[in-house]
């Protein structure tokens, strides 16, 4: 048994760029890259052609952006600019340290956000009242290479965990990304059903459930009794 949780939304709250594409212009710029004309125009449309479900990193996308309209760069600029534009003002929810110091008592705990932009999830956390440790794992989808609800992400969380998906109970805010792990067997627990306060009461009523399902199922317990 275990649980995993979602970051934005769940655990904290991040101001992102009302204009992601107007703020990347800004940081390009800085750095000296030259931006086109219809880079709105451009910055929504798609550059890479992935799989239903894949995370495009948004540095590439961005890369491609600039490379469809012949702009050239020299190094990381573009991954440094992208990061600089997402740079949070972060504040941590009421409920949040609490829950996951809960769900510790019944498992190993795993962070398991969407996010296309590379260290945004670690810089995040510093900027947080979360520490680093308070996960034995974190899974993002820039890292692992699909966005919730994929099956991979959560399949990706529950293996490095050393769980089955169906054992894993994921918290998080959006019933159509988070709710994804349903679709493995197990339990998506969501904030607009249980608030984030109500998290380590409703882990508890879970995993004692689960744990009497197990003792009177023989089969589950590997009892080989009659």
């Amino acid at each position: 048994m275990a649980v995993s949780f979602d970051l934005f939304g769940t655990l904290i709250t991040a101001d992102r760029p009302a204009n992601p594409a107007t703020a990347i212009a800004r940081e390009l710029e800085a750095r000296d890259v030259r931006v086109p004309d219809d880079w709105s125009e451009r910055y929504v449309q798609p550059h890479i052609d992935a799989p239903a479900g894949a995370e495009v990193p948004l540095p590439a996308h961005v890369s491609r952006a600039l490379s469809s309209a012949g702009v050239e760069w020299h190094g990381n600029v573009v991954r440094r600019a992208v990061v600089a534009a997402f740079d949070p003002v972060v504040d941590t929810r009421d409920g949040a340290l609490e829950a996951v110091e809960a769900a510790r008592e019944h498992g190993p705990v795993a962070l398991c956000s969407n996010c296309s932009v590379p260290e945004l999830v670690g810089r995040t956390l510093v900027r947080s009242d979360l520490e680093r440790d308070d996960f034995d794992v974190i899974v993002t989808s820039v890292g692992c290479g699909w966005r919730k609800p994929a099956p991979e992400i959560f399949e990706t969380t529950a293996e490095q965990l050393g769980v089955d998906p169906t054992a894993l109970v994921h918290v998080g805010d959006d019933e159509l990304t988070d709710g994804g792990i349903e679709a493995l067997g197990g339990t998506a627990l969501l904030l607009d059903r249980t608030p984030l306060e109500d998290v380590p009461a409703a882990l508890t009523a879970h995993f004692e459930t689960a744990r009497d399902a197990r003792d009177n199922n023989p089969d589950a317990r590997g009892d080989d009794r009659p």
